[in-house]
């Protein structure tokens, strides 16, 4: 996975716009940040659940690790780019949007997906 990749993958959910945070890439939906890429564009971070983050962590440790301190405890979680593969970068993006969006952006996108 790179960089390049990773922000396709998040500029193709609904409502999403990239812009900078303390001089870095993040992802927003309605203008709130849902994933970020690192100055060095080597790991990104995605904001899940804390249940979901011991999911992704689980099924993929390589690739998955809490954040350092109390935003990891609350679920933001670092990915690392090089071992990542698409799919899993794919879900995990996807659920960080879902935690974001507001709630009928995301019934509406589960409706169009469904069809």
């Amino acid at each position: 996975m790179t960089a390049d990749s990773f922000r396709q993958l998040a500029l193709g959910l609904p409502e999403v716009a990239e812009r900078a945070h303390m001089g870095h890439p993040d992802f927003r939906v309605r203008d709130k940040i849902f994933a970020t890429l690192a100055p060095d564009a080597t790991w990104g971070t995605v904001k899940l659940t804390p249940d979901q983050q011991t999911a992704f962590m689980r099924a993929d440790p390589d690739v998955f690790q809490p954040c350092s301190g109390a935003w990891g405890r609350r679920g933001a979680t670092q990915l690392w780019l090089a071992p990542a593969r698409a799919p899993s970068v794919q879900r995990a993006l996807r659920a960080a949007w879902r935690n974001t969006a507001p709630k009928r952006l995301v019934q509406q996108y589960e409706a169009e997906t469904r069809e």
